[in-house]
């Protein structure tokens, strides 16, 4: 009889370490649930809501539930892009058989693409400062940069419409200028949204 007890005991041990265990596994996956759905529908306040959530999904154990982290992170994954496109653009200009006019319009938009990025750099570096009674003027600094970068990213897609030689490059280039000015957009409007919840 005690040896039926004893595996009675055994048994129930198992059965609430496994309800402990499922109890903490599930615990485990829903802090990622509030910040999820807490960049979901920040991102529906931007322009490109799609892009701005796959683009920042990834990072929901940083960003958690922070407008300014939000913010920060747009800025970093913007400013990841800008500086892989303007590599890619480097190693495509020094390919064959590229006519001189897409070159030309490639060495800009490298430029334009280096202006942008030294924007977005600034904007960073001011994002982690922001606070107490300079808030307004550091914010309203970093929409003016923000917004700069933007323009130096649209100046750079005119050098490549209409369809001229070298089409499938200039189809390229192009789309991954617009995917860059696309996420400049959104950390734009996430960081309007930062600053008219503070305010």
């Amino acid at each position: 009889m005690e040896g039926f007890s004893s595996k009675r005991f055994f048994a129930s041990i198992l059965i609430l370490l496994a309800i402990s265990s499922y109890i903490n596994s599930s615990l485990a996956a829903t802090p990622n649930k509030p910040s999820t759905e807490f960049i979901r529908t920040s991102c529906s306040s931007t322009t490109y809501p799609k892009l701005c959530f796959t683009s920042l999904s990834t990072y929901t154990n940083l960003i958690q539930t922070s407008p300014q982290l939000l913010a920060s992170t747009a800025l970093n994954v913007t400013l990841s892009s800008a500086k892989s496109t303007s590599t890619m653009m480097v190693n495509i200009s020094k390919s064959q058989g590229m006519s001189p006019k897409v070159i030309a319009a490639m060495k800009d938009c490298v430029e334009e693409l280096s202006d942008s990025a030294y924007e977005l750099n600034k904007s960073i570096r001011e994002m982690k400062n922001v606070k107490g009674s300079n808030f307004q003027l550091m914010i309203s600094d970093i929409q003016t940069w923000v917004s700069a970068a933007l323009t130096d990213e649209t100046t750079c897609t005119d050098g490549f419409q209409g369809k001229a030689e070298n089409g499938n490059v200039k189809t390229l280039v192009r789309g991954r200028i617009v995917n860059v000015a696309q996420l400049t957009s959104n950390a734009l409007a996430l960081i309007n949204r930062y600053a008219s919840l503070h305010g």
